[in-house]
């Protein structure tokens, strides 16, 4: 069934998938450089893990806005030029924050970093499924949400192998990177046949088309809020649980890192994969679930084999869930806001779990550094959470994106 969805396309599809996906993988990348360096540079700035650690919530806490202003920006004035703006800022800031000198400047750079971030994803999946054939959404979502453990991936590696050269400093000027992806858009990526086809239906939607449908945008915010207090909980400290309570070196942090990024990749394909045959909701359902039996392994292992085994179960099931959401909040949304809704309610999740990260390190702190307690119980809460609220939510698989699909379709029917 992959095989088949994936054949047909035309060269201007497959370059639009590269481009959201590279898009996506990058972003995560600049912002997971971070997470590997929290305990150098609170040692450089003398201060501790849990207050560096709000960088990361006000990268997370400014994504909202991101989210709005960028996709706003899409609806009106297309997906392209969007996305290369969006992309050349984030790598932008994210390289200026090498040169912090010192933490309240570092926190500063890191929000409005927050607010390029939060940009990509709606516009670069709302790119990516209008351009596509509509069998092949299910897919494409897995693959581009395998952008977001695949930037996590190159992050891990230059963490092994970069670091003990270049120090956290050289770290963050990676972030500088990304920027080429510009040039790749520029020379090889289409805009969105579905804006070309309704531009003026786009411009003239806003705040209106977001309130007409404010019980579908609440529900998807409190399913998002789930969403990434399980991938946030999941990810962001797990290095840190690695190198301060097992006291693991960057090497073996490293290789465990490769390892549970393989497992969100190929999770978040398989079930993204899998939701065109059975149905978004029960993919989801299904990928979360499987979490639970998974938490003791993920956090109370004492050898680093067994932690690479869970984390890499673990990250099978939180990204296998999330290969699911490109596609489920692109088919949900409404025509008119395509390019502002999934990314707007997806950051405003992102905004009230953005505390995740300070909270878990400081309960961890406050229990003798055992960073296993608050990450077990903030992943157990809302993978339960996550089932429920899909399980009892609603989907639109196969919905029309474009003029002829909707035509297609009611041919069929009729």
């Amino acid at each position: 069934m992959a095989i088949a969805a994936l054949s047909g396309w035309t060269r201007e599809q497959r370059y639009v998938v590269l481009a959201a996906y590279l898009g996506w993988t990058l972003d995560a990348f600049d912002f997971f450089l971070l997470v590997f360096v929290l305990k150098d540079i609170a040692q450089e700035f003398g201060t501790n893990v849990a207050s560096v650690s709000y960088a990361l919530f006000l990268t997370l806490a400014a994504r909202p806005v991101g989210a709005f202003l960028f996709g706003r920006a899409a609806d009106r004035w297309g997906r392209r030029p969007v996305l290369m703006v969006d992309v050349l800022l984030y790598s932008g800031i994210g390289f200026a924050c090498a040169f912090s000198p010192n933490l309240m400047v570092l926190l500063v750079l890191r929000a409005i970093f927050g607010v390029a971030m939060g940009g990509e994803w709606g516009v670069g999946s709302s790119l990516a499924m209008e351009t596509i054939p509509s069998r092949a959404r299910g897919i494409v979502s897995g693959l581009l949400q395998a952008g977001y453990p695949s930037g996590y991936l190159i992050a891990s590696l230059a963490f092994w192998f970069v670091y003990p050269l270049i120090g956290w400093r050289g770290m963050l000027m990676l972030g500088a990177a990304p920027a080429l992806l510009v040039f790749y858009i520029r020379s090889f990526v289409p805009e969105s046949p579905a804006w070309a086809e309704q531009a003026d239906a786009y411009r003239e939607s806003g705040f209106a088309t977001l309130a007409k449908h404010w019980k579908l945008a609440i529900y998807a915010i409190v399913l998002m809020t789930a969403f990434n207090f399980f991938s946030h909980g999941s990810q962001d400290l797990y290095p840190t649980f690695l190198r301060v309570q097992h006291k693991l070196g960057p090497a073996e942090v490293g290789t465990i890192a490769v390892i549970y990024n393989i497992g969100a990749i190929v999770g978040g394909i398989v079930f993204g994969a899998l939701s065109q045959r059975i149905g978004r909701r029960r993919a989801i359902v299904i990928a979360a679930l499987i979490a639970l039996p998974v938490l003791p392994l993920w956090g109370l292992a004492a050898d680093p084999v067994w932690l690479a085994v869970g984390a890499f179960l673990m990250q099978i099931a939180v990204q296998g869930a999330w290969g699911v959401i490109p596609v489920h909040l692109n088919e949900l949304s409404p025509a008119a806001a395509r390019g502002t809704f999934p990314g707007t309610v997806y950051q405003l999740g992102n905004l009230i779990a953005s505390y995740n990260a300070t909270i878990q390190a400081g309960m961890a702190e406050s229990h003798g550094n055992n960073y296993a307690l608050p990450m077990m119980l903030v992943v157990g809460i809302v993978a339960a959470a996550i089932a429920l609220l899909t399980g009892f939510g609603v989907e639109a698989q196969g919905v029309a994106f474009r003029r002829a699909e909707a035509e297609a379709g009611a041919s069929a029917s009729g």
